[in-house]
């Protein structure tokens, strides 16, 4: 099944989110390799492409995970979180129509 997975941003962790990125780009690229991977990208806190400065407000990835469960595990261990650039993260079922 399909999986929504957000994270939060903490204020000001721009420099965390770019030092943990190469991390968290390797844990999405084992996923797209395994045709897991439906869709991964920051949501940027100003109308750019480049926020620069700015940075961004979180993340969301669309997975697919054996269950609910699986997915909460994959999320927790997210080098975002360890680094202390998310907040929070909701994981949730999806159901892709389009």
């Amino acid at each position: 099944m399909l999986y929504m997975i957000q994270g939060q941003d903490a204020p000001d962790s721009l420099d965390a989110r770019l030092a943990a990125r190469p991390e968290h780009v390797a844990r999405l690229q084992a996923l797209h390799e395994a045709g897991r991977l439906v869709l991964a990208g920051p949501l940027p806190a100003i109308d750019s492409n480049d926020p620069g400065p700015a940075g961004f407000t979180g993340s969301l990835i669309v997975a697919e995970f054996p269950s609910l469960e699986a997915a909460h595990e994959w999320a927790d261990a997210d080098p975002y979180v360890a680094a202390g650039v998310y907040t929070s993260v909701d994981v949730r079922p999806f159901k892709q129509v389009f």
